[in-house]
């Protein structure tokens, strides 16, 4: 294993995630899996039948912060690169009235991974970390009645990662943000969504794996005009919006 490079995959149990390992494993990565749900994982790996000197499963829980360090600190590997594929999703109703909810979103998709980001990219002791990656989404571009909640948490963790990018710019360390659309994943599953924007979970791992030096991607022309349009919309027409 000596030279094989290391990507270590947070969130690891998403239909991205999982694209995306196959996708490094066909690169020569050795990948290490985490995720709450270590049988899945293992599941996933029986099912593709991946080389399994070339894999490894470990438990995270991004909402357990006390349990980060000895974590990190436990890796077998110290990555090449980092994924945080982590989310959870609520729907503004429900976030409304149940705020033990909310803190779960909250806490899965923004300070669950500053927490452990914050240990990745400022071990000194790692000097071949050269790229983090996040996956943000739309939802967190504008503040919209439909999912403010949601979004709320997405935008604070795309300007986490925007900062991180220039702290990070000194050590030469690629961070990149791929703001997200709907794909169909088992996270937006029974959701009334218009599937013919509809991404697959190999076409955004793609984009994931061959990812280059910019900091923002939005994988699909129709989401990158989507982006467009929010962000320069005037607020008389976003509350208009759903």
């Amino acid at each position: 294993m000596t030279g094989q490079k290391t990507v270590l995959i947070l969130g690891a149990n998403s239909d991205v995630a999982k694209a995306c390992v196959i996708r490094y494993m066909r690169q020569g990565f050795f990948v290490v899996m985490a995720s709450r749900d270590v049988d899945s994982m293992q599941s996933f790996i029986c099912q593709q039948q991946l080389d399994a000197s070339r894999i490894m499963c470990l438990a995270f829980d991004a909402t357990e912060f006390d349990t980060h360090a000895d974590f990190y600190q436990s890796l077998p590997r110290k990555p090449n690169i980092v994924l945080y594929a982590a989310g959870f999703l609520v729907q503004n109703e429900e976030a409304f009235g149940n705020f033990e909810k909310f803190q779960q979103m909250a806490e899965t998709n923004y300070l669950g991974a500053v927490s452990i980001l914050n240990r990745v990219a400022f071990d000194k002791d790692n000097p071949q970390l050269e790229r983090i990656i996040g996956l943000s989404s739309l939802s967190g571009v504008r503040g919209r009645k439909s999912n403010f909640i949601y979004g709320s948490t997405k935008a604070a963790f795309y300007h986490y990662l925007e900062g991180l990018r220039q702290q990070l710019s000194d050590r030469k360390v690629v961070v990149n943000a791929f703001t997200l659309g709907y794909i169909n994943t088992k996270i937006n599953a029974g959701l009334e969504l218009n599937k013919s924007l509809l991404m697959e979970p190999e076409y955004v791992a793609n984009q994931i794996v061959k990812a280059g030096k910019r900091f923002n991607y939005i994988p699909d022309i129709r989401w990158k005009l989507i982006y467009l349009i929010l962000k320069i919309l005037p607020e008389r027409l976003v509350k208009k919006l759903p």
